[in-house]
């Protein structure tokens, strides 16, 4: 017991360590302060994800198929956007990180586009989101290992003691 609570430890002590590595004091002010144009579609986006996530079951479901359905008619950002944000919906049904990422790709890339910005933050969180899964996972087949080994290690101890 006592390995998992050092390896949760140690797990959270480089957390921390990534989650400050970059940051400067004298980035006290954002390098972008405005992005004109872009808060309208944004806004709208946003308030679609927020009726959306008070959807449940068939509604939820309704909705994410109408999304799909809206892209496939027309391949705007803005249905690129809002078909994304419906997979990513918790609850929806069968998330699938690397479709969502797909779809806002070309947003990402186009500047030029009013969803540009929201398109580089939902794929920079999901891209966050891979690589903490695999840390998480990666730390659980550690701990693992280090139960296998308290046990053997208890297992030997008691077969010792009994011997004597």
């Amino acid at each position: 017991m006592r390995a998992w609570y050092l390896l949760l430890a140690l797990a959270l002590a480089l957390s921390a360590c990534d989650t400050l590595r970059g940051v400067d004091a004298g980035d006290a002010q954002p390098a972008v302060t405005d992005l004109p144009g872009e808060s309208a579609e944004v806004s709208k986006a946003l308030v679609y994800y927020a009726r959306a996530r008070k959807l449940a079951g068939p509604e939820l479901a309704r909705e994410q198929e109408a999304a799909r359905r809206a892209l496939a008619r027309t391949r705007t950002d803005a249905n690129r956007v809002r078909y994304a944000l419906m997979l990513t919906v918790p609850g929806a049904a069968a998330p699938d990180d690397g479709r969502v990422m797909e779809l806002l790709e070309p947003v990402a890339r186009n500047g030029d586009s009013a969803l540009h910005g929201l398109a580089l933050l939902v794929t920079a969180f999901l891209q966050e989101q891979r690589r903490l899964d695999g840390s998480v996972q990666n730390l659980q087949q550690k701990l693992d290992a280090l139960l296998t080994l308290e046990r053997s290690m208890t297992g030997r101890e008691a077969g010792t003691t009994r011997k004597r």
